[in-house]
């Protein structure tokens, strides 16, 4: 069942033309903490000028999931991959959080339709028209 998701969706990770892809043209540059592979082209592209970089993700094809130091590199940012560098991200470099958008861990700001509580009054608040006379 696994192998049809794959054969007929990218979102459940590589499809089977990206994997016979990579395994006749891609040299493997590493991996990161998450389990996401990363490649590069045995050869310059004659087309674009410069070697092709991709990943092939752990599971869910999941943009969000490339940690910023293979996302420079994937992005041609930087030249050398994290795994031949000391790479420490920024302080303002924050982990990967999952998009919780749509389940009831969604973050609901204050007024909210959906959110827990009532609305707050604000001192400002809506009064109604009434004509005059």
């Amino acid at each position: 069942m696994i192998w049809l998701a794959r054969l007929f969706s990218w979102w459940n990770g590589a499809t089977l033309n990206t994997l016979l892809h990579t395994f006749l043209f891609g040299k493997l540059v590493g991996t990161d903490e998450c389990g996401n592979r990363y490649y590069r082209s045995r050869k310059k592209s004659k087309a674009l000028g410069f070697e092709r970089r991709w990943v092939i993700y752990a599971g869910e094809s999941e943009g969000s999931l490339t940690p910023p130091g293979w996302y420079g590199w994937l992005h041609h940012t930087v030249d050398v991959p994290p795994t031949q560098e000391n790479y420490e991200p920024r302080d303002w470099q924050l982990p990967y959080q999952p998009n919780l958008t749509g389940t009831a861990q969604a973050w609901r700001p204050p007024g909210s339709m959906l959110a827990a509580n009532a609305r707050p009054k604000v001192s400002a608040d809506y009064e109604a028209w009434t004509p005059e006379g």
